[in-house]
């Protein structure tokens, strides 16, 4: 793993930590190589159920780093996107927890997560039209799926910020929290997740993001093909017969 990315685990979840608090963590080639092995190391590991990405030093990211760009390098890894993450995400869910600025890459970067708490201190937006460059990683295709389009649009074309509030007034997070608890609130977040069937978590969100693409005439055919399997799971005999019995489920994931 690269000094640039941190990883920890603890009850289930596998906290990644941006490591370049100089920089404002600033991509660059290094970092996107620790993300991708970090995240690889959440889907192939059966012990962890929960991704969180988080900042270094009070911020989330500040985009790519645009002193290791001038020289040729990119934080872009083929099949995986900007700093490893934008194009391809994980199968397990990832939590954003967001302090500081989200910004450029940064705010792609976040929007690739499948949750996001903020803190109030937070600032998102895409400001590459104010350097001459455009929000390629997925700020110009993604977030108008996310938020209004006019609204993504504005952000766009001016490169101006929004705030926490904002962002959250118009759904583009989850959570507004006090600043320097933003890594709290996801663990609490992701406890609950956590505490849920994980063959149900993952078809869950298999199917959540997969259905954008499906058309109305065949959606509830592709969702099935991908959910039915669950109903006949060891975990769905458990969870019914630990409701009845009133206690905590005992998941095996199978």
């Amino acid at each position: 793993m690269s000094d640039e990315v941190l990883t920890s685990a603890e009850n289930g979840v596998l906290i990644i930590t941006l490591n370049r608090p100089e920089a404002r963590n600033a991509a660059n080639k290094a970092l996107a190589e620790g993300v991708v092995a970090a995240l690889d190391e959440l889907d192939d590991n059966d012990e962890l159920r929960v991704g969180i990405l988080t900042g270094a030093g009070g911020t989330f990211c500040s985009g790519m780093d645009l002193k290791a760009f001038i020289t040729g390098e990119t934080p872009h890894i083929p099949g995986r996107g900007f700093a490893g993450l934008t194009e391809r995400g994980p199968k397990k869910p990832l939590i954003g927890a967001v302090e500081g600025y989200a910004l450029a890459g940064g705010l792609e970067m976040a929007i690739s997560c499948d949750l996001l708490v903020a803190a109030d201190n937070a600032k998102f937006g895409i400001p590459e039209v104010k350097r001459g460059l455009a929000a390629a990683a997925g700020g110009l295709v993604k977030l108008p799926r996310q938020i209004a389009p006019r609204l993504a649009m504005e952000m766009a074309l001016t490169g101006d910020f929004i705030d926490a509030q904002k962002a959250l007034d118009i759904g583009l997070i989850n959570q507004v929290v006090p600043a320097g608890t933003a890594l709290d609130a996801a663990k609490e977040l992701a406890a609950k997740i956590v505490a849920n069937g994980p063959l149900a978590v993952a078809v869950s969100k298999q199917v959540m993001v997969s259905q954008p693409d499906w058309s109305s005439e065949e959606m509830f055919k592709k969702q099935n093909e991908i959910v039915t399997p669950i109903f006949t799971s060891e975990d769905a005999i458990e969870g019914s017969v630990a409701f009845a019995e009133k206690r905590a489920p005992n998941w095996k994931g199978k």
